[in-house]
């Protein structure tokens, strides 16, 4: 296992991992990925929503804690913050957010099996090459660290971006009543308040604004990849969900933007 730790080993990772980045943009402008919104029930193997996504997100958590807990500064203060940092965001989005789901009763599985293997490789990146650089071959992360511009800036904007995404998902969840989700009644509003108000897609706009505060505050370029896959991924299907909102809902709000508010 000490070869994955080493600066070569890592170095060719990493400029594979963006590698791999692009070719996940071409291939999310191409195709929808099955699963929310855009879910089927047609073909392969399909999933429930919740255990799809907790699968899917699953390995961004265990290697970041197996990677992590064999770096030579695991135990020093600024990687430990990291950790915390990291365990919340992915205890959050692999265990909470689909916990809460509202998912209505008696709902065939519409999460494709194929998002949930490909997304694994991506995910043990994810945990891969911010444990390794955070907790055995960062140099920057002593004490000093955190009164660097650098890092209350990043984490500034991480925490906002947190906030936010853990608020529109709650706008999104509570669409859907719980007696709604009893009866079995897969019902779709136009979602309103918070960034709604200008964007379509706000839980990714702040997905996306997290991971590049993530990515100043540790100053590495895994987080790097961590935003660019994100947000290859994230940016086409911002698009698709767009779409979907204005072909379902006639009166969707004309003024409201895909992704960035008053921008794009």
């Amino acid at each position: 296992m000490d070869w994955l730790m080493s600066a070569e080993v890592y170095n060719y990772i990493l400029i594979g991992s963006f590698v791999y980045a692009g070719a996940i943009l071409v291939g999310a402008f191409m195709a929808k990925a099955p699963y929310g919104k855009l879910g089927s029930k047609r073909g392969g193997i399909n999933l429930s929503p919740r255990l799809g996504w907790f699968l899917m997100e699953l390995p961004a958590t265990l290697s970041f804690l197996w990677f992590y807990l064999h770096g030579q500064n695991a135990g020093e203060l600024v990687p430990m913050i990291f950790l915390g940092v990291w365990l919340v965001h992915y205890g959050n989005r692999g265990f909470i957010f689909p916990l809460l789901m509202r998912v209505a009763k008696g709902t065939a599985g519409t999460f494709s099996i194929i998002v949930v293997v490909s997304g694994w490789l991506v995910t043990t990146l994810h945990g891969y090459l911010n444990a390794v650089f955070i907790a055995h071959l960062s140099t920057h992360m002593t004490v000093d660290w955190l009164s660097d511009p650098r890092f209350i800036i990043g984490m500034a904007i991480y925490i906002c971006g947190f906030l936010l995404n853990i608020h529109s998902d709650a706008i999104i969840r509570n669409l859907r009543s719980k007696e709604e989700v009893e009866k079995g009644e897969k019902v779709y509003r136009i979602p309103e308040g918070g960034l709604f108000k200008y964007v379509t897609n706000p839980s990714y706009f702040s997905e996306l604004m997290s991971f590049t505060g993530f990515a100043i505050a540790t100053w590495s370029l895994g987080a790097v990849f961590v935003l660019v896959v994100s947000a290859a991924n994230l940016i086409p299907r911002a698009f698709q969900v767009h779409r979907w909102y204005q072909e379902k809902f006639p009166d969707y709000p004309s003024n409201r933007k895909v992704l960035i508010p008053m921008i794009l």
